[in-house]
């Protein structure tokens, strides 16, 4: 006992117990850490961007510049986030066919898979909106009636009322939102893509924009039950009843003048 405090006593005892704690710390964090998974994600992270910086150079490179820096055809992307590259490229807007006041809707050229890496390399630019998750974009339990209110506040001026779009100044337009999956209607909001502005989380939160899918999807939506006739933008068939207000009343009005200008009073006087 005498030996084991004085080794106790010993100047290096502290240093030696520092050490020997240390080197548990060590071992249990490498026992319990997730390495092996966090340098997977991180492997997999680095090959989707690898291979989305191959395809952004073939396919984009020449109009937004080596680097995304932005040229003379094409806009900067450094910063527009991965959301942006999913929305323009998932629905056939990008690569454009030909400059022009709009560029239009069109079938994709990329799977999925390649979107992604795309969408990999140009968020690695710089910081940007986040393609959404599925949990995100699910109008399940939204509020419809709110999506209609923020819809006709925000939206309704440019799309029209149910989304059947409209036209803009200087050739541009808002497009019709039917069969538009509820990802792409959420990134839309989220980039602001072409004349559209943008609405960020902090304009528009994440429950806003699943409102408004939802009364989307209830007013345009496939299952969303037609009245029939010519629906005018939404408005309903109102065109029948113009028709016969405007010619079956002017009909009726002219046969009661012709009516009144053949009776005997009438061809006496």
């Amino acid at each position: 006992m005498k030996k084991l405090s004085a080794r106790r006593r010993h100047p290096l005892a502290a240093v030696v117990v520092l050490l020997l704690a240390l080197a548990a710390t060590g071992g249990l964090y490498a026992a319990f850490a997730p390495a092996g998974k966090a340098q997977a994600d991180d492997t997999a992270q680095s090959l989707a961007i690898d291979e989305g910086k191959k395809l952004y150079s073939v396919g984009c490179a020449s109009c937004h510049g080596t680097g995304g820096q932005g040229t003379t055809d094409g806009p900067q992307l450094v910063g527009v986030g991965s959301a942006a590259v999913d929305f323009q490229v998932g629905t056939g807007r990008m690569p454009a066919q030909q400059p022009g006041a709009q560029v239009p809707k069109k079938k994709a050229i990329y799977s999925q898979a390649e979107i992604d890496q795309l969408a990999a390399y140009v968020a690695s630019l710089g910081a940007g909106p986040i393609t959404p998750t599925e949990s995100q974009v699910d109008p399940a339990g939204a509020d419809a009636a709110k999506g209609g209110e923020l819809w006709r506040t925000n939206c309704a001026q440019c799309h029209n009322f149910t989304g059947k779009g409209g036209a803009l100044t200087e050739g541009k337009y808002a497009p019709n939102i039917e069969g538009v999956s509820p990802k792409h209607i959420y990134e839309a909001m989220q980039t602001g893509p072409q004349a559209m502005p943008s609405f960020p989380d902090s304009t528009m939160p994440e429950q806003e924009k699943k409102d408004i899918i939802a009364y989307i999807k209830s007013v345009n939506g496939d299952e969303t039950a037609s009245p029939g006739g010519l629906s005018l933008g939404g408005l309903g068939p109102v065109s029948e009843g113009l028709f016969g207000w405007i010619f079956g009343l002017g009909g009726l009005i002219a046969i009661a003048v012709w009516v009144a200008a053949h009776t005997a009073k009438a061809k006496k006087s």
